[in-house]
């Protein structure tokens, strides 16, 4: 598992689609959803982005890293998300690492780590146990400080609403 600020294997460039991901976590805190993007890239090319519908389709199932291989899965034609790089504003929950190593996703790339909720770096650290069939690469930090920001503040705002 490599930290912070790395260079994409193919494009040698993570930026662009990490922040094509932050666009898709402000459009879901515009909706009122929790502001996480997703965005799926194959050959430098972006398959397919989404972000947090919970609320929305009233669907806990709907985070944007399922979203986002669902559209992925659909456009290529097949369950299987070879040589699919996965972006995400922050680290997938154990259900989302789940599903992304059902997919076979080549690289997972993430923002901020998530203490409470994330199985990556954090609780069950999904990737690591011997009963995970598909370990992706796993990049965490790209973009952590803009993520982390976005979510504090989505949730400075709840607060305030609710006082």
């Amino acid at each position: 598992m490599k930290r912070g600020e790395q260079t994409h294997p193919m494009t040698g460039n993570p930026q662009k689609p990490m922040t094509l991901a932050l666009e898709a976590a402000r459009d879901a805190a515009r909706q009122g959803e929790v502001p996480v993007g997703a965005v799926i890239i194959r050959d430098g090319v972006v398959l397919a982005s989404a972000s947090n519908r919970t609320v929305t389709d009233q669907d806990p199932t709907a985070h944007a890293e399922i979203l986002v291989l669902r559209e992925a899965a659909r456009k290529i034609g097949s369950e299987r998300l070879i040589d699919c790089d996965l972006y995400v504003t922050l680290e997938p929950c154990a259900m989302c690492a789940g599903a992304i190593s059902f997919a076979r996703i080549r690289r997972l790339y993430f923002g901020a780590g998530d203490p409470k909720g994330g199985a990556v770096e954090h609780g069950p650290r999904f990737f690591s146990q011997p009963t995970c069939h598909h370990a992706p690469e796993i990049y965490g930090g790209l973009g952590e400080t803009e993520s982390a920001t976005l979510l504090k503040e989505f949730f400075k705002e709840r607060r305030n609403e609710n006082t």
